[in-house]
């Protein structure tokens, strides 16, 4: 069944599209009217979009400072206009409006399939000045009256990049005076301008500028600069030289033996080229482009090239910053930083996979993962809010939600968990995070048709166990080439994540007040709970499909009864504790991963978890000098190379969703209350941390919190804006102190208790004794994987109750003394602390 959402607040037009004869590829077109106005205006107005990228001009001014407007929506039931006050750009007299228009995503190549005019087949403008003079109001209007020619704007591919050549641009070509003689007249462009909408989303802007950090010399006379971090956007050239010399930049994420390593883009050649007008000082930026990079090796600079002739402008979706978070472990500081840029270069308009390669797509599974992250570090009701009524609109033309919104992938999406119901999570996070049902309303239809969809596809048993799941997708245990083929059974992950959603979706139908509905989902809930019960776990608490994500997913999503939680969490600590405490989970589990040993009572396991450095593991991009999340555990292999899968971005937001993890247990921060009215603050120290910091903006005003371990003292400090209360667990506390507080300031300090003496353990301990202390057997497997790869050692399995080291080395012949000396060494309290 299709939602029927309300159909979009549609805008009047008294304009309609105009094009000119400029296909995808070629140069983009420039269109421009002239007019008369007896007096300056009271006020004017500029309503403007395109189908492409729009540069909008009034009397050879550039209005605005929004770039890649009109973004990414979807169009043909969404097109959004900017609207500007210009009315100090208006004179008595002549003036001329005017713009260029880029491909951009209605014409352009976009996705992996390498198609293009997705939307139409070249570029199309829509304009309307509105002149207000009090007695009277003049419309100028996109129509017959403008013409159209090209310039200097060659090529402008999202993917491929802009080519520029300045002695082509028709100088003064919006002001008043120009010689238009040749300007050709526009046709009209069918286009529905009943689509056209006022923007929910901020504008996308330029909101950062980077230094290079390096500039490396590279035989024939190029040049490779390092701005030290990958980030989203293009770049700024400052150059002089003579007419004619064209400037290439190429952009890349990676170098190899010095040189800029392009395979992560896979076909998007990411260069942009400049050709010089020569005659002085020449300042140059692409407009109509953008890439993801590190790295920009410049080919065909005139003279010598320095540092400040190049600067990075960092671009993405103006949203405000909510969340931050800093540690004592400087490890754990990258790793947060790295979520926040990675979300920044994906949320450029729409919330993308990744924003360098042939790809850049709204995928629904990547940002559902995501949402409750996004949420706690931007303010995102304008850029989800947009997303979603995107969603909704394709989900009602197409029966089901689809992989990646806007859709332009060729064939259509079948139903599938984390993906499709990015439906129900995603607007049910944000209303935890802002406490607006007006969030739930907006999105009720859509969520309510994915789950009855879904609802109509279980089998008698009422269970989801047919058709196409990705699964936990990105498993490290996956084939290379088969990523959806992880270790935990496809359709118990599609289960437990529809019981989720049902339970959410029964949820927000009560909060609405629709009774009927409540009845409805509340029973779908207990029919799909019940299922997943009866099929994948046993009456003691275990999951017959035994991987962290299957564990992690029953205890996070509340599919164990109250006296099965003690049982699956031991599991789950076992199974990290066997995996040497790195990661087992994809896409799906991840999310879950650490969340659930600690709601199981296991932190010190989450913590170790956390604080893994060897491969796959939160920590291992760090050490490999990441600067955003990579698509893949081991996108960069511990000997440098890449891993070689083609599918391989080293800017991919989903595995940061453990910095949801970070902000509610490190940080301490969790909201009981939709919109963060009532919290609880319960920071839980660990993994060697000695301080934390954090800070978020909600919408009832800025709470803090921090907390610091001197010694055996503890400090913390909490702040509280006004019109909110919280219960307040304070770490390590000798009294266990549980205490409510309002609003402002709060200081606490006490000393914690002494640590009692650790159990000295010795080659002679038994495996089963030395497997119950986390921190000792995580060092013994961290040896044990060094000298035998591949080869787990069990500290569960029953004879470990009578063997120690030294016996099991006298069953491996070819045990060396550094094997001896390395398990001694990992026994020592120093080295398991």
């Amino acid at each position: 069944m299709s939602p029927e959402p309300a159909r979009p607040s549609s805008l009047p037009a008294t304009g309609v599209f105009v094009t000119f004869d400029a296909a995808a590829g070629g140069p983009a077109p420039y269109f421009r009217r002239a007019f008369d106005t007896s007096s300056r205006p009271r006020k004017a107005t500029l309503r403007v979009t395109a189908l492409g990228i729009v540069e909008p001009y009034l009397n050879g001014v550039r209005v605005g400072d929004q770039v890649l407007a009109p973004g990414w929506t979807s169009y043909r039931h969404r097109l959004t206009v900017s609207s500007y006050d210009v009315t100090e750009l208006v004179t008595a007299g002549s003036n001329v409006v005017g713009a260029i228009v880029g491909e951009g995503w209605a014409v352009g190549r976009l996705g992996y399939e390498g198609k293009n005019n997705h939307y139409a087949d070249r570029p199309a403008l829509f304009l309307e000045l509105e002149l207000d003079h009090g007695d009277h109001t003049d419309v100028i209007a996109t129509g017959p009256e403008f013409t159209a020619a090209t310039g200097a704007v060659l090529a402008c591919s999202l993917y491929d990049g802009e080519t520029w050549d300045a002695r082509l641009e028709p100088r003064g070509w919006c002001e008043p005076g120009f010689d238009a003689t040749g300007w050709q007249p526009v046709r009209e462009f069918d286009w529905d301008t009943g689509v056209l909408v006022e923007p929910m989303a901020p504008p996308i802007r330029r909101i950062e500028e980077l230094a290079p950090v390096s500039v490396t010399p590279r035989p024939g006379g190029r040049y490779v600069v390092d701005f030290g971090r990958i980030l989203t956007g293009w770049t700024r050239l400052t150059v002089e030289g003579p007419a004619g010399t064209t400037v290439t930049l190429r952009h890349a994420e990676l170098l190899r033996d010095g040189e800029l390593d392009p395979t992560t883009l896979r076909t998007a050649l990411a260069t942009d080229r400049y050709t010089l007008r020569g005659g002085g000082p020449e300042t140059w930026e692409p407009r109509f482009t953008f890439h993801g990079f590190r790295f920009v090796e410049v080919d065909g600079w005139p003279g010598e090239f320095t540092a400040g002739a190049l600067v990075a402008v960092v671009v993405h979706s103006d949203m405000s910053r909510t969340g931050w978070l800093e540690t004592s472990d400087e490890r754990v500081n990258r790793l947060h930083a790295n979520v926040v840029w990675s979300m920044r270069g994906n949320f450029v308009g729409v919330p993308t996979d990744c924003p360098q390669r042939d790809e850049r797509l709204g995928w629904t599974g990547d940002l559902h993962a995501f949402a409750p992250v996004a949420t706690f570090l931007y303010d995102v009701r304008g850029v989800l809010g947009s997303w979603l009524a995107d969603l909704s609109v394709e989900q009602a033309e197409q029966g089901t939600v689809p992989f990646v919104v806007p859709d332009v992938l060729s064939t259509p999406s079948p139903p599938t968990a984390l993906w499709g119901d990015a439906a129900v999570g995603v607007p049910w996070t944000m209303f935890q995070e802002y406490g607006e049902e007006e969030i739930l309303r907006r999105a009720y239809p859509s969520m309510a048709a994915y789950v009855r969809d879904i609802a109509g596809r279980l089998d008698e048993r009422g269970l989801w166990s047919t058709g196409f799941q990705y699964g936990d997708w990105l498993d490290p245990d996956a084939p290379e080439d088969r990523p959806s083929e992880g270790k935990t059974d496809r359709h118990l992950v599609a289960q437990a994540y529809f019981s989720r959603a049902t339970a959410q979706l029964a949820r927000t139908a009560e909060i609405l007040g629709r009774s009927a509905d409540v009845t409805e989902f509340t029973a779908l809930a207990h029919r799909v709970r019940a299922a997943f019960r009866r099929e994948y776990l046993t009456p003691a608490g275990r999951v017959v499909n035994e991987t962290a994500t299957a564990y992690s997913l029953v205890i996070a999503f509340d599919l164990l009864e109250p006296d099965q939680l003690a049982v699956a969490g031991k599991r789950l600590a076992e199974i990290s504790a066997r995996n040497g405490f790195r990661i087992s989970t994809g896409f799906a589990g991840t999310p879950h991963l650490l969340p659930a040993l600690t709601r199981a009572g296991h932190v010190e396991e989450a913590y170790l978890t956390l604080m893994q450095t060897e491969l796959p593991s939160f920590l291992y991009p760090v050490t490999m000098g990441a600067t955003t999340i990579w698509e893949r555990w081991d996108a960069i292999r511990p000997d440098g190379t890449l891993h070689p899968s083609g599918m391989t971005s080293l800017n991919h937001y989903a595995y940061g969703a453990v910095a949801d993890w970070l902000h509610r247990v490190v940080g301490g921060l969790e909201a009981v209350e939709p919109g963060y009215r009532r919290v609880r603050i319960a920071p839980i120290p660990g993994g060697g941390l000695t301080h934390a910091t954090l800070t978020h903006d909600t919408v009832h005003g800025r709470i803090d919190i921090s907390w610091r371990i001197a010694e055996d003292l503890m400090a913390v400090d909490v702040a509280l804006p006004a019109g909110v209360e919280a219960t307040v667990v304070l770490p390590a506390d000798p009294g266990g102190r549980v205490l409510a507080v309002g609003a402002g300031r709060h200081h606490w300090e006490y000393r914690m208790p002494v640590a009692t003496r650790e159990v000295v353990h010795t080659m002679d301990t038994p495996l089963r004794v030395l497997a119950e202390d986390t921190r000792i057997w995580r060092a013994l497997t961290e040896v044990f994987a060094e000298h035998f790869p591949g080869i787990p050692i069990d500290g569960k399995a029953p004879e470990a109750a009578a063997i120690s080291l030294n016996i099991l080395l006298e069953y491996v012949p070819q045990a060396s003394e550094g094997l001896r000396a390395d398990l001694e060494a990992a026994l020592a309290p120093e080295s398991a602390g």
